[in-house]
């Protein structure tokens, strides 16, 4: 029996300070897969928990926990990492310690300003979107502030991440001082399309989808995107064009997506034969005016005998539409003329054309 027992035994005491040698790889690895499990938990739990606020309108609770969950995944993973690495120096003896803690503060910057950044791109989606019932904050607006607020994480970030690594922030800020007059003069242009961009943002004279175009140069169609250095317009063709932002300091923009009406302003000629029913087609057009449901009523509106034209007498058709959208404009428009046609017809006249009238003088000689 002792002999079986010996037998047995004989290779486990053999195997004990082998075991001994290496229990940090044990430990490291058990670390590893506990940290595995606990990043499926917690990666799990808050999307369930974000599933369970997201049922119906978008909460600021559901915004911060979407915007954490993947930062704080990969948080775990971190720890737990870092964690193996410190067992694995201190059994070896090793400096790798140093190391790994380094890596461990550096990971914390990197994940804390992966997180913020994605909270504020989430808060922007929110603040735009608007809450129920209430309208959300300009786009525009609300691309700026975001912006803004990413690249003050950003430069933060980079300042603590420096500072961590034993550089010295205050020899950058101070070399940040004395060389930004050389960056300056080297990058003006950079700097004027970026200044050009903040009076964009600050001014506001058009955000983004409004519909712009300049007197002064050939720029015009819907504004897809106000860039730090570049607005993205897209023409009425498809094609995208790039504007640098401070060309906007340079020129007049005009907005047709602020106007409040569309102005009718057509001059429509009849007959000189129908002079004597000009007065009747004048009234008949102003009441027509008057009575359409699509004609803002508020607004200037001629009617009015306004020319002796060559070949025609032209009536003067001034008013305003109480829409602004092109398409609808141009039903209005034409829903107008057609009436006006009516009117001209209904009194026995007719829309002049061009036309030309030969007078001959007759001669002594000829009119004996």
């Amino acid at each position: 029996m002792n002999a079986l027992l010996s037998w047995m035994l004989d290779p486990l005491f053999l195997l004990l300070p082998a075991l001994k040698v290496y229990s940090w790889a044990l430990q490291g690895l058990l670390i590893l897969l506990f940290t595995g499990v606990v990043g499926a938990l917690v990666n799990t739990l808050i999307a369930r928990i974000v599933r369970a606020l997201g049922q119906g309108h978008p909460r600021w609770s559901e915004l911060v926990l979407d915007g954490v969950r993947r930062p704080l995944s990969l948080l775990v993973w971190v720890v737990g990492i870092t964690l193996s690495l410190e067992i694995a120096a201190k059994a070896l003896d090793d400096i790798t310690i140093d190391a790994a803690e380094h890596f461990r503060s550096v990971a914390y910057i990197l994940l804390l300003a992966w997180a913020l950044i994605r909270l504020v791109s989430r808060i922007e989606a929110r603040l735009v979107q608007g809450e129920a019932g209430k309208p959300g904050m300009d786009r525009t607006t609300a691309d700026a502030i975001a912006k803004l607020v990413r690249l003050t994480v950003l430069v933060m970030s980079g300042l603590v991440l420096l500072q961590n690594l034993g550089v010295s922030v205050s020899g950058i800020l101070a070399f940040g001082g004395v060389g930004g007059l050389a960056v300056g003069f080297a990058a003006k242009d950079l700097l004027a399309n970026f200044f050009g961009g903040l009076m964009i943002y600050m001014d506001r004279p058009f955000k983004v989808g409004d519909w712009i175009r300049s007197p002064d140069k050939e720029i015009e169609g819907t504004v897809e995107e106000i860039g730090w250095r570049l607005t993205r317009i897209r023409t009425f063709d498809k094609r995208p064009l790039y504007v640098p932002n401070s060309t906007f300091a340079n020129i007049a923009v005009e907005n047709p997506s602020r106007m409040t009406n569309r102005r009718i302003y057509e001059n429509i000629g009849i007959r000189y034969d129908d002079a004597a029913q000009a007065g009747a087609i004048v009234a008949g057009i102003k009441a027509m005016l008057e009575q359409h449901a699509d004609i803002d009523h508020t607004q200037t509106l001629i009617v009015n005998l306004n020319h002796f034209g060559p070949s025609s007498l032209d009536i003067l058709v001034y008013t305003f539409t109480k829409t602004t959208v092109w398409v609808d404009y141009h039903e209005i428009k034409q829903d107008v003329l057609l009436k006006i046609m009516d009117v001209i017809t209904a009194h026995g006249a007719e829309v002049a054309f061009p036309t030309q009238t030969l007078h001959l003088a007759s001669s002594p000689e000829q009119s004996s």
